[in-house]
């Protein structure tokens, strides 16, 4: 298999607005005749889905919600990063792409990456223009806030609900062309496979999830902007019913994945406290502006946080990492609150947290600052563990939370199977092997107002596209395989939940593939993981019918996914025999415990292609070539 990324010729600088000068358009007579097909409604399908249809093509959109408002998207609390410079403080288009880079630990495209950083000012323009109402300072001005991994303040927010904001100003601009007639919305419909004829993407199949209906839809292309796929760890941030379903049945059609195992431990959620839980909540990143990290000296602590005096308390992040202190990245921040638990010094119940404190902010700001920054999530947290953060300390411990790997895509965002486009953390392409924080709506909305709109054109025009419908076989072999599982599923009649196999493999998941990796680790997963995906089809039980709601069916066929997603996460964490971003190979570390790349062999995307029922994947490799970058030890000391 050839790989070709698609990066346009030239300088850097000029890449995109070279591309956007040659590339071929569809005229707006010919737009009429196109229908586009939109899977997912957060920020990159909402975006696009409304951007495609004020062009003037057909659109068809389509959520696992009851409502495009309920995308997982609202949960993003923190932020959006853009380069616009408003506090003077030496932030450009480059730094931002150089962080963004660096950030990623040097394992994403040049091109790619410059091209969001680039797009990142016009993004805000648009929102504000949709009326999201952005924090500003006393003047008037649009406010920010600093965010791990830069040094500059860029990050714009709506106090603690900025997914929320921008999506609703997605929704507003999708449902002016709902209106409009350009956009029709399936809501509650769940995309089981995709359809492929004469070897282009050409409609979907989803199971009505009310009536258990399995429906069929045409069109000229289909756009998969269905999220990530951290819930293969049971629990993660994620809502319950993310999935990596979309994403997985176009692989098994031909689409390549690409880095399965970059997978993004977020530092700042509440801790699990009991087997009762079926998510964790995230606290935003945003508190790490104001919130100062740290343990008790000595380990094994029984006093309350605010009994333990200043000095002997360890603000850990601060004390290794002068220059970023609480701030840097995620990955950082997490592989060392774990590194403190691992020692004995974690706080709480379960002593797996660590202290989140605002005490000398509150002393130095005031209290009522704090709560004007983030008093929603200072709510939430109240309600969740019944402590007031005012008085005395958040406990926070680490959580499974984005997903970098996804479906390979190339600068038009265009996977390997012709009119599959893939957007926002559906792909891969952006982020490298860690996603700073706030970058993940930009990267969003950058795709699905201002990428997709010129690439999809290109593929429209130069490609043949003669009428199809769902009449034609290709549609009709899909459904029947979907049956054929459902049928089997509820054959199955076994004496295990999908609940119970999930928290298996969730803490396989874990424990081999979560923080750290190891040789031994990953072998033992690779051996466990099968064994629990032959109990599943042998022992799980999924009660009720097919031609009906039922939430179990549902559940199942997600399982039956992730049971094999994970096993290629470790397989790729396998191979990747360095330390890089979120994947930490404990071989392969700094003697200050940070971790180790090895430029020299791992500078390359590892694509993997579906080998085939019973058979082992086919990797391949997309170099990455650094034209304007140099890669070196990352370092936030």
């Amino acid at each position: 298999m050839k790989l070709d990324a698609r990066i346009p010729g030239g300088p850097l600088e000029q890449k995109w607005q070279g591309y956007k000068s040659s590339v071929k358009l569809v005229n707006p007579t010919n737009k009429r005749k196109f229908t586009i097909l939109v899977v997912g409604t957060g920020l990159a399908g909402a975006s696009a889905a409304a951007t495609l249809g004020e062009l003037g093509y057909k659109v068809k959109t389509f959520c696992i919600q009851d409502s495009p408002r309920r995308a997982h998207s609202i949960a993003a609390q923190g932020g959006i990063n853009a380069s616009k410079n408003y506090q003077n403080d030496g932030d450009s288009v480059w730094r931002l792409f150089y962080d963004t880079i660096k950030g990623g630990d040097f394992r994403s495209r040049e091109g790619n990456v410059y091209r969001l950083a680039e797009l990142s000012d016009a993004i805000i323009d648009q929102c504000v223009a949709q009326g999201v109402p952005f924090a500003r300072d006393y003047g008037g001005l649009l406010a920010n806030r600093s965010f791990g991994g830069a040094q500059v303040s860029r990050t714009f927010y709506a106090r603690g609900q900025t997914g929320q904001q921008l999506l609703l100003g997605a929704y507003s601009a999708l449902m002016r062309q709902v209106g409009a007639g350009q956009v029709e919305i399936f809501p509650r419909r769940e995309m089981l496979d995709l359809v492929i004829v004469d070897g282009k993407a050409r409609g979907i199949v989803c199971r009505n999830l009310i009536t258990g209906e399995v429906e069929s839809y045409a069109g000229h292309a289909v756009l998969v902007c269905t999220g990530g796929y951290s819930p293969v760890y049971y629990l993660s941030t994620n809502a319950v019913n993310c999935n990596a379903s979309a994403i997985w049945r176009c692989y098994k059609r031909g689409a390549v994945f690409a880095n399965p195992c970059f997978t993004q431990i977020h530092p700042t959620c509440i801790p699990q406290e009991g087997e009762h839980q079926s998510k964790l909540t995230l606290m935003s990143e945003s508190l790490r502006n104001d919130g100062r990290v740290w343990v008790p000296k000595k380990a094994g602590e029984t006093r309350k946080a605010n009994d333990i005096p200043e000095n002997e308390r360890d603000y850990f992040l601060e004390r290794k990492y002068p220059s970023f202190g609480n701030l840097v990245p995620r990955d950082i921040a997490s592989r060392n609150a774990k590194v403190v638990c691992d020692e004995g010094r974690g706080v709480g119940t379960t002593k797996k947290a660590v202290f989140l404190d605002f005490a000398e902010s509150i002393s130095r700001l005031g209290k009522n600052v704090i709560a004007d920054r983030y008093g929603n999530l200072f709510d939430m947290y109240a309600n969740l563990t019944g402590e007031n953060p005012y008085e005395t300390p958040m406990r926070i411990y680490p959580a499974p939370h984005y997903t970098m790997g996804g479906l390979w895509v190339d600068y038009n965002l265009m996977s390997t199977i012709p009119g599959l486009h893939v957007l926002g953390e559906a792909n891969f392409s952006d982020h490298g092997a860690n996603r700073l924080g706030a970058s993940a709506l930009m990267q969003g909305l950058a795709d699905g107002y201002f990428v997709i709109p010129y690439t999809l054109a290109e593929y429209l025009v130069g490609t043949s596209l003669p009428a199809v419908t769902t009449d034609h076989t290709a549609f009709k072999e899909a459904c029947d395989g979907i049956d054929k599982q459902s049928k089997r599923l509820l054959a199955i009649k076994g004496a295990k939940t999908v609940r119970e196999i999930h928290m298996e493999l969730g803490q396989i998941m874990i424990d081999k593939v979560g923080m750290s990796r190891s040789d031994a680790g990953l072998k033992d997963a690779l051996a466990q993981i099968p064994k629990l995906r032959e109990e599943f089809w042998r022992n799980v039980n999924v009660p009720g019918e097919s031609a009906d709601l039922n939430k179990n069916l549902e559940t199942a066929g997600r399982l039956a996914d992730f049971l094999e997603l994970g096993e290629l996460m470790a397989r790729d964490a396998l191979q990747r025999q360095e330390s890089c971003g979120g994947h930490f190979r404990e071989e392969y570390q700094t003697p200050e415990g940070e971790a180790l790349r090895d430029d020299e062999k791992f500078t390359f995307v590892a694509v993997w292609e579906y080998g085939g029922a019973d058979k082992p994947p086919i990797m391949h490799k997309e170099e990455l070539p650094f034209e304007r970058v140099h890669p070196s030890q990352r370092s936030y000391k």
